[in-house]
C-alpha cells in the first residue's frame, strides 16, 4: 500500500460519515476506489489540500458541501444511450405493457434527464405515455432542476439522434425538440406524466407499485451491500411479472435477490420479476 494510501481511507470514511451526519445523504456503501478519485477531483477543483480540510469545509459551509455532491454523482448520460437496450423495451418490452390500463414506471438514478426523455419518447410513440406515470428520481438537487427543464446542449443533439435512430425511432427526432441558440429545449408535453423527486436508493423506501423500473449505470457505483439494498427495492417495487433494466455492466447474479428475477432479454440486461 502507498505511503499515505491508509490515512486517506480513513479521512474518506470519516468524510462519508460527516456528510450522513450532517446532510442525510449516505455515500458510506458506495464503491470506494470511485469514491476516492471522485473526492480527489473535488479536491483539486475546490483548492482544498487534504480530505481533512474538506469535511471541516463541508460541515461549516452548505455551499460548499452542495458544491461537493455535483462531483460525488457525477452525472455521465445521453439520449437513447445503448440504442439496442431502448430497441429491445420497444421490441420486446412494450407488447406486455400495452396490455396495463395505466403504467407505473420508475427510473431510478435519472440523473440530468437523458433516460427519462428518450423513454417518455418510446412511450409517445407506442401510445404508452397518456396512460403512464413516469417517476425520474436521483439524490442530486441540481440534477433534477436540469431535469426538469429539458434543455440540452445543442452539440450533443448528432449522438442523441443516431442513438434514437438506432433504437428503432418511428419520427424525426427534431420533432421532439426546439433549438435556439446553442441549446435544444424539449416539448414540454414529454414531461406532463413525469413526476421529478429526490430519492436515495441508500436510505430511502419503495413509493410505488410499479411496471418497468430502468435504473442503468449506477449498480456499479455501489458496493455488494448497497446493491443488494438497490436490487430489494426494485423487487418490492415491481408487480408480479415487472420488469428491470439495467446498464450493460450491470448484473443481479451474485444479489441475495437473483432468485427473485429471471433473464427476459439477457444480452441487454432486461430481467422479468417472478
Amino acid at each position: 500500500m502507498p505511503p499515505g494510501t491508509a490515512n486517506l481511507d480513513i479521512e474518506l470514511r470519516l468524510l462519508m460519515e460527516a456528510i450522513y451526519l450532517k446532510y442525510s445523504y449516505d455515500f458510506r456503501e458506495y464503491a470506494f476506489t470511485s469514491q476516492r478519485r471522485r473526492v480527489l477531483h473535488a479536491l483539486r477543483q475546490m483548492n482544498l489540500p487534504t480530505v481533512s480540510a474538506l469535511q471541516e469545509r463541508i460541515l461549516r459551509d452548505p455551499a460548499a458541501f452542495a458544491q461537493l455532491l455535483q462531483y460525488l454523482t457525477i452525472p455521465v448520460s445521453e439520449m437513447f444511450r445503448d440504442p439496442d437496450y431502448f430497441l429491445a423495451l420497444r421490441r420486446e418490452v412494450v407488447p406486455f405493457l400495452k396490455t396495463y390500463p395505466s403504467l407505473k414506471i420508475w427510473v431510478a438514478g435519472c440523473s440530468t434527464g437523458e433516460e427519462v426523455y428518450s423513454l417518455a419518447i418510446l412511450l409517445q410513440e407506442e401510445d404508452l405515455l397518456e396512460r403512464a406515470i413516469i417517476y425520474a428520481t436521483d439524490i442530486n438537487p441540481q440534477s433534477l432542476e436540469r431535469a426538469r427543464k429539458g434543455v440540452f446542449a445543442l452539440q450533443h443533439l448528432k449522438t442523441y439522434t443516431a442513438n434514437y435512430q438506432k433504437a428503432g425511432g418511428t419520427r424525426a427526432f427534431s420533432d421532439y425538440y426546439t433549438a435556439a441558440y446553442d441549446a435544444a429545449l424539449f416539448d414540454r408535453a414529454l414531461t406532463e406524466n413525469i413526476t421529478f423527486a429526490d430519492h436515495s436508493l441508500a436510505t430511502d423506501n419503495v413509493f410505488a407499485e410499479t411496471h418497468l423500473i430502468s435504473c442503468r449505470n449506477v449498480l456499479i457505483y455501489f458496493n455488494r451491500s448497497l446493491q443488494d439494498r438497490a436490487l430489494g427495492l426494485f423487487r418490492e417495487s415491481l408487480c408480479h411479472r415487472g420488469f428491470l433494466g439495467l446498464g450493460s455492466k450491470e448484473s443481479i447474479d451474485f444479489s441475495r435477490h437473483a432468485d427473485g428475477f429471471a433473464p427476459f432479454v439477457r444480452r441487454e440486461r432486461i430481467f422479468r420479476k417472478l
